[in-house]
């Protein structure tokens, strides 16, 4: 199985589950850490680079960036910057507004 298979039957899941609205409040609670989780990720699959490269590259011990890409660690403003700077990309952040209030 390849990748982006499991990517698509990760994602079929998801809209699934998300019919319940208790599952839905839940994820939407913990969005912006998903957001965060699979940004970090999709640029160092981008940037061609193996947790242990990205290690390298940041001083970051690689066990540190397994657990901030499983979720289980929620990195700094500071660890984020550092781990985009060793992809050679740049961090941004934004807020925007939320189509969904009102």
């Amino acid at each position: 199985m390849n990748g982006g298979t499991v990517m698509s039957e990760l994602q079929d899941y998801l809209w699934e589950q998300m019919k319940d609205p208790e599952f839905a409040a839940e994820y939407e609670k913990l969005r912006p850490e998903y957001e965060a989780i699979r940004a970090i990720i999709s640029a160092r699959l981008e940037s061609k680079m193996t947790q242990k490269e990205l290690a390298e590259k940041t001083g970051i011990r690689q066990s540190n960036i397994s657990r901030i890409e499983n979720g289980t660690s929620s990195p700094t403003v500071d660890t984020l910057a550092r781990l985009a700077a060793g992809m050679g990309k740049v961090l941004k952040i934004e807020f925007v507004t939320d189509s969904s209030a009102g």
